[in-house]
């Protein structure tokens, strides 16, 4: 939806900036404020807490919207009331109980699921396989593997710098020595302009979100594989695979680039393929006695 911008539009916009939101987080703020405005058919700045209330009631009750949505709803209500304009909406939000996302447990691919994605799913394809492999071995969200810079690749230290992280705080994962290999037998063939790793068909802007998508559903047909939620399932298969070999669960939150160890404890699910794996401890006892064998 293009929403042509206005002063008040663009002011809200420069606020969202200057505390530094996404650019979806923006996009959506906007879209959320326009609707409310399309809503009341009136501009935001003349509506009021009851409004406000009646507008979140439509999205709760009436359109029956997902916790996700209402969140996003609230949280731009709250941005450009009460951050903005600097009115006093505390009261009316303490009324609305946010509503919970029900609980995901993350979907990892297995290690030989992996090996199939990376050599059946991108054969004869190197650019694919490049920026599937960045994605699952830095632990990477789309768009921190859609910005990577060339400058971003430390080959001598075996780290990546995220450069384009969400909630804009910079870190540095994993960069393995396979993972190098293919990097730089990627750009002697493709030998992409700078700034960007994976430019897209503007070679001065990244690789478009549905390009990179893309590249992974075709990859994972290819392979044969089932779909586990999207791309974003490599993130969560690196995460789970590097508990599985033993690295702390601190280091890899620092990895993922997780706010809150909760988030990372997520991981710390057993796959159904590891318990098929582990034998009962009853198993492990010896009941030869001839007590056992009376009927």
């Amino acid at each position: 939806m293009k929403i042509n911008p206005t002063p008040l539009r663009q002011k809200f916009i420069q606020y969202l900036t200057l505390h530094r939101k996404a650019e979806r987080t923006i996009q959506a703020y906007v879209s959320c404020i326009y609707a409310l405005a399309k809503f009341h058919r009136r501009s935001p700045d003349q509506l009021h807490a009851p409004d406000l209330e009646r507008w979140l009631y439509h999205l709760i009750a009436e359109r029956k919207q997902a916790p996700s949505t209402v969140n996003i709803a609230i949280n731009a209500v709250r941005a450009f009331y009460g951050g903005m304009l600097r009115r006093n909406i505390d009261a009316l939000l303490a009324q609305i109980e946010r509503p919970i996302r029900p609980a995901r447990v993350p979907l990892p691919y297995s290690m030989q699921e992996m090996e199939r994605l990376f050599t059946i799913g991108t054969e004869g394809q190197l650019r694919n396989r490049a920026f599937l492999m960045c994605v699952y071995g830095g632990g990477l969200r789309l768009s921190e593997a859609t910005h990577i810079q060339i400058k971003d690749l430390e080959g001598d230290r075996h780290r990546l710098l995220v450069s384009h992280p969400k909630g804009g705080h910079q870190r540095y994962t994993l960069l393995s020595e396979t993972l190098l290999v293919v990097l730089r037998q990627y750009y002697r063939e493709y030998r992409p302009a700078k700034p960007f790793l994976f430019p897209g068909a503007d070679p001065l802007q990244p690789i478009t979100r549905g390009t990179a998508q893309n590249i992974f559903y075709r990859a994972v047909a290819k392979a044969g594989l089932p779909d586990k939620g999207g791309i974003h399932c490599l993130r969560h298969s690196f995460a789970t695979h590097c508990l599985e070999n033993g690295i702390e669960i601190t280091v890899v939150q620092r990895l993922l680039g997780h706010a809150s160890l909760v988030t990372t404890m997520r991981y710390l699910h057993v796959r159904a393929e590891r318990v098929a794996q582990i034998q009962s401890p009853l198993g492990l006892l010896d009941l030869s006695s001839p007590l056992l064998r009376r009927p």
